[in-house]
């Protein structure tokens, strides 16, 4: 009998983090299954920096970006790629994380194939299908035609069972990013801004909901942190959207200890996280993320679907008012103690071993004679 060929999709930056440890779990089982990594290019070179990160490639790369591609651009030439490609390849099980356009796309393809699709990262959702545009429709939409769903946490399981998913395809692992953010950590050395003694605050913001005005207030409140603290340093990584740059390079480009960067690649980033002292960020890996380094985040947005890290307290929504920002940045910045109860409080988004939770359920479902899988249980 032959081996059953899982096939996994990726797009940008964080289905790449996310996926390449169930891609090395998987691939940890030769004599159980083959296991293909597919791309489909939406995020070009940020992409293939973080695959770069966990020594994988992609067995079958699409580039179906072109300059001033529209979302139904992209949906179109990922559909018709991935279409192509799962006939060529005939997978028996497609795998996907997320929320982004290439991860609605594969569930659609693996749907239009009658292949089982499989939700890495399943159950997030902020309940406004426009808040973000479009990840809350991205998600829902996959979880309508996925045979398994991977929940990150128990809060991202009882929104499936609400949607009526049946309880028996869904589990929860932790998140696959912990694993991925971990591994990294451990053996990459940190060597960010050696001759700065002070402290760091890290901020990304790319996210559509914020271009324009948004992000300019929140550029207006870094601007006022770097002028009022003389230790603090001001690390800004610049999405290469162009709509993101011409923003906030008009108001930061002169700032004071005001760092503008490129998007350093995964590993790097993730040495950045570790050296700040504060992150600012609309991003949803980065709520994840910082936590497992003892790092507050204040997040850049009016809703987010980790409220998780919110209950916990790791994590506090501030939106993108300049003066809410600039003062919720300067209360930990001046407050040890409100500093610590948010770099103290403990992480509910996993242990690191999310990804293999994740391969043996797969390949059980599969007929594998896989490990069963116990759910992370925070």
């Amino acid at each position: 009998m032959a081996k059953p060929r899982i096939a996994l999709v990726v797009g940008t930056r964080p289905d790449a983090i996310k996926s390449a440890p169930v891609v090395l779990a998987l691939r940890r089982h030769p004599e159980l299954c083959e296991t293909l990594l597919l791309s489909t290019g939406q995020h070009r070179e940020m992409l293939d920096q973080a695959l770069a990160a966990f020594g994988l490639q992609p067995d079958r790369d699409l580039g179906i970006m072109k300059p001033g591609q529209s979302l139904a651009g992209i949906s179109c030439a990922a559909l018709e790629g991935l279409d192509r490609a799962m006939e060529e390849l005939r997978p028996d099980y497609v795998m996907a994380q997320g929320d982004t356009t290439t991860t609605f796309i594969a569930s659609l393809a693996a749907f239009y194939r009658r292949i089982p699709f499989g939700h890495i990262e399943a159950g997030l959702r902020t309940g406004d299908l426009m808040n973000p545009f479009p990840e809350e429709f991205n998600r829902r939409a996959a979880a309508i035609v996925a045979a398994q769903h991977f929940a990150p946490t128990r809060w991202a399981k009882e929104n499936l069972l609400a949607e009526r998913c049946d309880p028996s395809r869904i589990f929860v692992t932790g998140n696959t990013g912990i694993d991925a953010v971990l591994a990294v950590a451990e053996r990459e050395p940190q060597n960010w801004f050696p001759d700065h003694k002070g402290r760091v605050l890290v901020v990304t913001t790319h996210r559509r909901e914020n271009w324009g005005e948004p992000q300019a207030a929140i550029a207006r409140a870094l601007r006022r942190l770097a002028e009022r603290y003389d230790d603090l340093l001001v690390a800004v990584a610049m999405h290469r959207n162009p709509i993101v740059r011409e923003t906030l390079l008009p108001i930061l480009g002169d700032a004071p200890r005001t760092v503008l960067m490129e998007p350093p690649e995964y590993a790097r980033f993730v040495k950045l996280m570790q050296r700040a002292t504060l992150i600012l960020t609309d991003s949803g890996g980065v709520q994840e993320e910082a936590p497992a380094f003892g790092v507050p985040v204040l997040v850049l947005r009016e809703t987010t679907e980790r409220p998780e890290g919110v209950q916990a307290g790791t994590a506090k929504l501030v939106g993108t008012d300049e003066e809410r920002v600039f003062a919720e940045a300067a209360r930990l910045l001046e407050d040890p103690l409100a500093y610590a109860a948010m770099a103290q409080a403990v992480s509910p988004y996993g242990d690191g071993k999310a990804a293999e939770r994740t391969a043996c359920a797969v390949l059980r479902f599969l007929g594998q004679n896989a490990p069963e899988v116990d759910e992370w249980a925070h």
